[in-house]
């Protein structure tokens, strides 16, 4: 009763929330720039902000973050194509009612069947294939999606998983139509949102416009959404500047440039947020880096204060697998990290050990190790990846920067066609049960291979746990020991900030994930 009364109340929620904004104007097209060309317009074939900023207006989802709340959390979940929904007592089923009267925008209605085949192509079933499931780890322990009539879907689960609702409400779950190819979706996406596809020119943009048959009444505000790919850091900002663009990338303004911003523009509006992205390194399992010692040797080698003064003015974050409190609900705190490699603020002793260990492997100021290190051809990759390169001097590596265009790059790391890379990571939901599962089980994405059964067995029962503080604890198990093992270590957390014209209104910039806030349907302009 408890559980049904929850989502009633969720429900109500959103259908008497006051307004964001007072008199709202219809009409006017946002200008955004755009940081780099995605690789398609597949929500569901890639991981990155470059695609799903922009197509997270096309499409819906069952449930979603309340688009002006800034924290992610379980209580935030509000209804989308779904108006409620219900556990059952033992967590192993979710029933969905669904909206009646919506229409995918070629017209055809949109049905419990559209759920099931979602799900159906993210868990391998269908006939149609993605040519990338970037999802696949989200969904390990669902065993099948059932509809009861067309306004109905309930998902079964091989055990107990309280969390699945904080995967679904991630703008990284739309739902799919059936009727839709896989192959069209990555070129014209048809979705059910407030915006419809217009088009992709590659190195150029992306549009999106109105859809006037939106289900929600009233919404979008907008006529569109146009992104203009302008890969040059500070060509995009002066453009800003110069009123070109009315919003700058999300999350791409480093706060050394922030004050660039300030400085020419006062009347902007920036919000600076301690993102759920920030520097990973990965050491390939192959020769030299399947030697454990080496790979701590590497991590002990890193200052990672130094990133974060350098990068984010002293104003980002350390951390483990998971996002540092207080803004990430499941990190380590601070005090579960000093004793973990490379978490010694005293970076000299840190250091001293890890040449010992370089010695003890035959290398020394005589014989040095040369790596490639791979990095996405993007400033926000590159300038981390300078900073590692000059650290891992200090212990007798010599790393040679190789840059891979966007569209190539997880590709490649999926491939393991790297011996060193520095990725920036970057989860779709603040939740151990996304990062987790997607990134450190056996069989995962992890891009090493990393396999632990202990570890597999530990990540399994803090998702089946519904007491939150006994999850809290188990989750600190699993990220310390993924620290002492130095699998995928965080080099910092960053932070950076999101610029807007005053004109721009009613939109929530999200601090513990960037890939949950593009609905746009209630943003406005106020010109």
């Amino acid at each position: 009763m408890g559980k049904w009364l929850w989502s009633a109340l969720a429900a109500c929620a959103i259908l008497f929330a006051p307004m964001h904004g007072h008199a709202q104007k219809q009409g006017g097209i946002l200008r955004v720039y755009h940081r780099d060309s995605p690789g398609g317009m597949s929500i569901h074939e890639l991981g990155t902000i470059s695609a799903i900023m922009p197509m997270m207006g096309v499409f819906n989802n069952l449930v979603l973050y309340d688009q002006h709340k800034a924290q992610n959390a379980l209580d935030t979940i509000v209804p989308d194509l779904a108006d409620s929904w219900s556990w059952n007592a033992d967590w192993t089923a979710l029933t969905f009612k669904l909206h009646s009267g919506v229409t995918w925008h070629d017209g055809k209605p949109f049905t419990s069947a559209d759920v099931k085949c979602t799900w159906d192509l993210l868990m391998g079933k269908s006939k149609d294939a993605l040519k990338i499931n970037s999802r696949a780890g989200w969904y390990f322990n669902l065993d099948r999606v059932e509809t009861n009539g067309p306004q109905e879907a309930t998902f079964h689960l091989k055990r107990p998983q309280p969390a699945l609702l904080a995967l679904l409400a991630s703008g990284f779950s739309p739902v799919y139509p059936c009727h839709v190819s896989t192959r069209d979706m990555r070129v014209s996406p048809i979705g059910t949102g407030p915006f419809r596809f217009v088009e992709f020119r590659v190195n150029e943009g992306i549009k999106v416009a109105r859809n006037p048959k939106y289900w929600k009444p009233g919404r979008p505000y907008l006529d569109g959404v146009e992104y203009t790919i302008v890969p040059n850091r500070s060509t995009a900002i002066l453009s800003f500047v110069a009123g070109k663009f009315d919003m700058t990338f999300p999350y791409e303004v480093t706060l050394p440039l922030l004050k660039d911003i300030v400085t020419q523009y006062p009347q902007a509006i920036c919000d600076i947020a301690t993102t759920n992205v920030g520097g990973n390194l990965l050491m390939n399992y192959a020769p030299p880096f399947d030697n454990f010692i080496l790979r701590k040797a590497v991590i002990m080698a890193v200052d990672r204060k130094a990133f974060i003064d350098i990068l984010t003015n002293g104003q980002g974050n350390t951390g483990g697998a998971l996002m540092p409190p207080p803004e990430g609900k499941w990190g380590l705190p601070p005090a579960m990290l000093t004793d973990l490699p490379g978490f010694d603020p005293d970076v000299a002793k840190s250091r001293d050990a890890a040449r010992a260990t370089m010695r003890s492997l035959g290398y020394g100021p005589d014989k040095h190790l040369p790596v490639k290190l791979s990095v996405r051809n993007l400033a926000i990759y590159r300038d981390p990846a300078t900073i590692l390169l000059s650290q891992l001097k200090e212990i007798w590596i010599d790393g040679e920067m190789e840059t891979v265009e966007t569209a190539n790059w997880v590709p490649k790391l999926i491939r393991r066609e790297y011996q060193m890379a520095l990725s920036m990571v970057g989860n779709g939901v603040d939740d151990p049960d996304q990062n987790f599962f997607e990134s450190y089980v056996c069989g995962s994405r992890t891009y090493l291979g990393y396999c632990d059964k202990t570890v597999d067995a530990m990540v399994a029962q803090q998702s089946a746990e519904p007491d939150r503080e006994k999850r809290q604890r188990l989750v600190w198990e699993i990220d310390r020991k993924l620290q002492q093992d130095v699998v995928r270590p965080m080099l910092f957390y960053n932070k950076a900030a999101t610029c807007r014209r005053p004109e721009v209104k009613d939109l929530t910039i999200m601090v513990n994930s960037t890939f949950n806030g593009w609905r746009m349907e209630d943003v406005w302009l106020d010109r």
